[in-house]
């Protein structure tokens, strides 16, 4: 599988590090053109490469990893998605720094404003409930596998994604749909943030 992201922080590359580790290929796309990322690409090495933001998007898979305050620029003007699969790990904060501060989406789901920004997308909430330096850390944790949330209304894409966090290492949990799993592990939600073990058979 070829994924593209949106966006080329610490989360797109933590999610590329462990894409290419398993065989998949990456093209990780910023706002500040390809040429930018040269270093990056070159520090993932084999199967890692960087296009412009709609030649990312224009894949089968995408990552959506930039801060909240850029997710209505990041999603203008790009391809169609028609059924395409948008993998939304962004959480609303619209402030980080000196302090979290939570952004008021009058009473929407985060994932469900970035659905209405990405018409025709087929959204699966993922790799935004676990901080990114515990997953930096790997999958297992005293003795246990690491869990990692997943929210979706599409069976198929949530299946695919589930499976891509196993290959990770890690234990993929279902939180059902958007509206309600989207919420529980956003940040603010009861699962934002924590780093959870599962210690069942393997």
């Amino acid at each position: 599988m070829k994924f593209g992201t949106i966006g080329a922080g610490t989360v797109a590359l933590a999610f590329a590090r462990e894409a290419l580790a398993t065989g998949h290929e990456v093209v990780l796309s910023s706002r500040r053109g390809p040429d930018y990322l040269a270093g990056k690409v070159a520090t993932l090495g084999r199967g890692a490469s960087a296009a412009t933001v709609e030649e990312a998007a224009s894949l089968d898979y995408v990552l959506l990893a930039v801060p909240w305050r850029n997710v209505e620029a990041a999603l203008q003007g790009l391809p169609a998605w028609n059924r395409r699969v948008l993998i939304d790990a962004t959480n609303p904060f619209v402030e980080t720094s000196p302090q979290l501060v939570l952004a008021d989406l009058g009473g929407k789901g985060a994932s469900e404003v970035v659905a209405a920004l990405a018409p025709g997308a087929r959204i699966v909430k993922a790799f935004n409930s676990i901080v990114t330096a515990r997953f930096n850390e790997g999958p297992i944790k005293n003795g246990g596998r690491r869990v990692i949330f997943v929210s979706g209304d599409h069976l198929e894409p949530t299946d695919f994604v589930k499976s891509l966090i196993e290959s990770f290492g890690f234990t993929p949990i279902y939180l059902g749909g958007l509206a309600t799993g989207g919420r529980l592990q956003q940040a603010g939600g009861p699962f934002a943030g924590r780093d959870l073990v599962d210690f069942g058979s393997h």
